[in-house]
């Protein structure tokens, strides 16, 4: 027989067997029941849980509600597309933790071209050893078999890696919510803030015309003309810095959708619309939803999956083997089977387990001292809401009516030659300081609120408060 006629012989006998050996493991793995990983255990749509949904507003060429920002924000912000990212890769992790190993194929040949020699030997009629110059080719399937609950153990944990993704998704969301909020109120109280400086400063330009005609008519030197024309100066001065601030607190919510500047009119909305603080328990109730709170508890059933992975690793995997030996010049097959099992005689995942355990405990650790941190964060807020809110009753029901009914007394007085300008000038001061102390107490309660309501992750409307006012401007 020719080399080439063997080979090709060979070649065919190889895959008539190996394809008789496959459909052998094909319906040994049908026994192994399959994981399916489940993928769906997120959705990562814009639509998932939050206090602000809605359409998007366009931008461009219109007045900007809140609702419009944050919508704006979370389609376009680059962190949030991260996290999204993420997570879908850890849906693949989870797809990879539960598929079978695969396969493996052994083809193995023993004294390769001896089977002309022995050829030769035998025509030859001299006796040779068969056994050991004859040309064996073995080939074998192998297939490693789990045991203890590996795969359900990876999936089980990829799964929570996922939730783990989705807290940390949701934890962002909150926190991007907040700060458009934050950015946002800063932009109604730069608005707010213009306004009173143009008020201010036509105010100050009639002080400064009412001077103009009480010194051509000679009733007061020309000096409170130079004195009303500083004032009036100071007052631009005031303006021109408030549209600034405008200005940089209008670009700084537009960034946060990674607009270069804002396209938008004006920003919507009433500072002057308040909640009073609710109830303090309620809002300690509240703050164990926040998504930081559920992420640390769910980082715990995360530690204990992967310590469930580290136990079942203990247990040894079996390797079966199965396939068949051919004998080039006797001919015959023989058929051969083989099982391998490692001992866990010195590994048997000591270390690996310890630590698992050790962050199980970290775990525990971290989720009490994340609920203490928002509760401290919770107690301060709540304390500086509660202090700010009695200012702003103060000043609305107090400071400002005084203010303003004094410029306006001093005013006529004025006019009427009862008062003189220091008086006028003083008393305008005071209205304009105060009106501004109102509007930043507004804009810190206001965020105060929002810092409250990134706490608890709900709107602070939602739990009843004592009362609800709406502040007019007196």
């Amino acid at each position: 027989m020719k080399l080439n006629d063997l080979s090709m012989t060979l070649c065919d006998w190889v895959s008539s067997k190996l394809r008789i050996i496959l459909l052998v493991f094909v319906l040994l793995l049908s026994f192994i029941s399959p994981i399916k990983a489940g993928t769906d255990s997120f959705s990562t749509s814009s639509n998932g849980k939050g206090y602000l949904t809605g359409s998007v507003a366009g931008e461009t060429g219109n007045d900007l509600t809140l609702r419009d920002a944050v919508n704006l924000a979370l389609l376009h912000n680059p962190e949030l597309a991260a996290f999204s990212k993420e997570m879908r890769a850890l849906e693949g992790a989870t797809l990879q933790a539960g598929l079978l190993r695969n396969p493996e194929l052994l083809v193995n040949v023993e004294n390769p071209g001896n089977v002309q020699k022995l050829q030769g030997d035998i025509n030859s009629s001299e006796s040779v050893s068969k056994e050991i110059v004859q040309q064996l080719t073995t080939i074998r399937v192998s297939q490693l078999i789990e045991l203890g609950g590996k795969r359900a153990a990876r999936v089980s944990a990829a799964l929570l890696g996922e939730e783990l993704a989705a807290k940390d998704y949701e934890s962002r969301r909150v926190e991007i919510i907040a700060r458009v909020a934050n950015v946002f109120t800063e932009v109604l109280a730069g608005q707010e803030r213009l306004r009173l400086a143009e008020e201010t400063r036509q105010l100050a330009q009639n002080v400064v015309d009412t001077v103009t005609k009480r010194v051509q008519a000679g009733k007061v030197p020309p000096i409170e003309e130079t004195r009303a024309n500083v004032g009036l100066s100071t007052t631009r001065i005031e303006l021109e810095q408030a549209r600034r601030d405008l200005i940089a607190a209008r670009k700084r919510l537009a960034l946060l959708w990674d607009s270069s500047s804002p396209q938008f009119n004006k920003a919507l909305g009433n500072l002057e619309v308040l909640i009073a603080p609710p109830h303090f328990q309620k809002l300690e109730e509240r703050v164990l939803g926040n998504p930081v709170a559920l992420r640390a508890m769910k980082n715990i059933e995360h530690r204990k999956a992967l310590l469930e992975v580290e136990q079942t690793r203990r247990i040894p995997n079996l390797t079966l083997n199965a396939g068949v030996v051919h004998h080039a010049m006797l001919g015959g097959n023989t058929a051969v089977a083989g099982l391998m099992v490692p001992l866990p005689l010195f590994d048997r995942n000591q270390g690996n387990i310890k630590e698992a355990y050790q962050r199980m405990d970290k775990a525990a650790d971290e989720q009490v001292a994340t609920e203490l941190r928002l509760k401290t964060e919770l107690a301060q807020s709540y304390e500086t809401m509660s202090a700010v809110w009695n200012e702003i009753n103060i000043l609305r029901d107090e400071i400002l009516p005084g203010a303003k009914s004094a410029f306006d007394v001093t005013r006529r007085g004025y006019e009427l030659g009862r008062f003189g300008l220091l008086e006028l000038l003083d008393a305008q001061r005071i209205l304009f300081q105060n009106q501004l102390l109102y509007v930043r107490a507004l804009a810190n309660y206001q965020r105060l609120v929002n810092d409250i309501e990134r706490l608890i992750a709900a709107p602070i409307d939602s739990i009843k408060p004592n009362h609800e006012v709406n502040i007019r401007q007196p």
